[in-house]
């Protein structure tokens, strides 16, 4: 397995990290309607359920780079850098939008972001 699809397998259940910060502590949740009681959340809560859907949004994209830049035989060092940075901004975005700093979220978005076109650069 290449470090670029170890990064695929990574983010793909990433996002239920984010999830699972968003249910801490199951205080009063109701596992029979959970959306409609995480709609209802505030603070981190809130911000944790909002990162998990940009976490899940972002991620057929980074897939779709990192796939189709292996099938064209882009050099795979680069890939595998791309994805780790992809990687390592997504986790930086989480912190940030848990710890409510918009702006500095924004900026490690966009590099995420960067990360991506770059994969797709290399094809």
């Amino acid at each position: 397995m290449t470090i670029a699809y170890a990064c695929l397998l990574f983010m793909g259940l990433f996002p239920y990290v984010a999830a699972g910060i968003a249910k801490k502590g199951f205080e009063n949740y109701d596992n029979s309607m959970p959306r409609q009681w995480l709609a209802k959340q505030t603070g981190f809560r809130a911000r944790a359920n909002a990162a998990q859907a940009n976490l899940f949004e972002s991620l057929p994209l980074f897939f779709a780079a990192v796939i189709i830049a292996s099938i064209n035989n882009a050099p795979q060092t680069r890939i595998d850098l791309l994805a780790l940075g992809f990687v390592v901004a997504r986790i930086a975005f989480l912190i940030c939008y848990l710890a409510n700093w918009p702006t500095t979220r924004t900026i490690v978005w966009s590099i995420g972001l960067i990360c991506v076109i770059a994969i797709f650069c290399q094809i």
